[in-house]
């Protein structure tokens, strides 16, 4: 007689480092996961009804467009406002805020939302997502990044519509607040501006350039230096890693700065022709966006060649 085997899970319990015995692994998972998010995003940037003219984007530019959005890259074929419509920028925002959180954060934002039970294979993938050594307290966690990131697009978002609404409506100028914040924060990269010329109209603007790099570089830094920044006072003495990596991005920022600055005060294509305080804020901005945020308030063609090095 043969022995009775029970069935084999199709999602097996998961430790890190290891491949389970069967099914997919939650890295699995999660590739396969933003894959189709991706060509989810390119199918519906290429429909008619996302483009201004109504004919549609070739598939590989809305594919293209799409993967750099959910992979918050900002890089471009096609201009994001002369070639997409209202529907299509949506979509854009939205592919840049999953990809920014990552899709098993949003979807634990719907099941929250729905009061839906988190089960164990979820666990599992929000685990990988987020990187945590331990599977206890992940839904804690992720709670805490989507509240985190969404108070600080809030109030990037708000800044920078008191800034926009005066020049371009109430409706139009809380949009393009909170894309933009959202696009910053995410370091996407993004913008609405049209003609490839990004932020450029604001480089002397202290309210825009200066918001818009505070949301960089708070993105860049990471939930896990946020809050441990946060709670400087209960525990005393920053971790290695938070210490790391706000000593390279203070570092990083000055020297990028006063190079910048040096190496490009003469030059009337770029910082030459502006005040002495829009070189100082032109420099800065310019040595906060390359940390992969893409956006630029001077030319990036016309910067001398050591600059670009």
């Amino acid at each position: 007689m043969e022995r009775y085997e029970p069935p084999k899970p199709v999602f097996a319990p998961y430790v890190r480092g290891k491949r389970p015995a069967y099914g997919l692994s939650p890295a699995q998972v999660l590739v396969l996961g933003f894959a189709l998010i991706i060509l989810i995003g390119g199918l519906l940037l290429s429909t008619p009804v996302a483009s201004r003219s109504g004919v549609g984007t070739r598939f590989l530019d809305a594919l293209f467009t799409s993967t750099s959005a959910v992979c918050v890259t900002g890089l471009i074929v096609v201009d994001t406002h002369d070639n997409y419509s209202l529907l299509g920028q949506l979509v854009i925002i939205t592919l840049i805020q999953v990809g920014g959180l990552g899709f098993m954060t949003m979807a634990t934002l719907i099941y929250l939302l729905m009061g839906k039970k988190i089960n164990l294979k979820e666990r599992l993938l929000m685990q990988e997502a987020l990187n945590s050594l331990s599977m206890q307290g992940v839904v804690r966690l992720a709670r805490h990044v989507l509240f985190a990131t969404f108070l600080i697009e809030g109030i990037g978002g708000v800044i920078l519509s008191l800034r926009f609404i005066p020049e371009m409506g109430l409706a139009k100028g809380i949009y393009y607040g909170f894309f933009h914040s959202i696009s910053a924060f995410c370091n996407a990269g993004f913008d609405l501006f049209g003609g490839f010329r990004g932020i450029t109209g604001y480089v002397e603007d202290p309210v825009v350039t200066l918001t818009i790099a505070a949301l960089i570089i708070l993105g860049g830094l990471g939930f896990t230096v946020i809050a441990e920044t946060y709670r400087f006072r209960e525990v005393k003495r920053f971790s290695l890693h938070t210490r790391l990596v706000w000593m390279m991005t203070i570092a990083l920022i000055v020297i990028g700065t006063v190079s910048i600055f040096l190496l490009e005060l003469n030059n009337p294509k770029t910082l030459g022709t502006l005040s002495w305080p829009g070189k100082m804020l032109a420099s800065y901005f310019q040595a906060v966006t390359p940390r992969t945020a893409g956006y630029n308030t001077v030319s990036i063609v016309d910067l001398r060649p050591a600059t670009q090095f």
